[in-house]
């Protein structure tokens, strides 16, 4: 198995984007009460990290059938190291107060694509 550093540099060698971010699969621990209760905090903390520039997307996942909701979530951080995104989802209030645990992985993005539409009138963006 390659080390990730020697992984993400053969993969900019190839001419692919090799940008780091870090995914956080975040789940209940079993006090659903306690999550509710957090849920403000917990988004006014996403606000502040997209505001800030750390957040690059987030939201609720299904389970495997991708019939029923689970409260399972996906954070897609962007930092600097391993560490720093660490304290980015330690800040979250929902892992603060143990509402939720979580795991992280580093996630290099090498293909893909994004489009999306703004519409001055309406002043809203839409991506596609």
């Amino acid at each position: 198995m390659p080390k990730w550093e020697d992984y993400k540099s053969e993969a900019k060698a190839r001419g692919a984007l090799a940008m780091e971010l870090f995914v956080v699969r975040t789940r209940p621990t079993g006090d659903m009460g306690l999550v509710k209760a957090t849920l403000p905090d917990h988004l006014a903390y996403q606000k502040e990290m997209e505001a800030a520039g750390a957040l690059v997307m987030a939201g609720p996942v299904s389970d495997v059938t991708g019939d029923m909701m689970e409260a399972e979530g996906m954070i897609i951080y962007r930092a600097t190291n391993l560490e720093a995104a660490r304290a980015l989802a330690n800040g979250d209030p929902m892992h603060k107060v143990g509402a939720r645990s979580y795991d992280i992985r580093k996630w290099l993005v090498n293909e893909g694509s994004l489009s999306f539409t703004v519409a001055l009138s309406s002043q809203s963006v839409t991506v596609n």
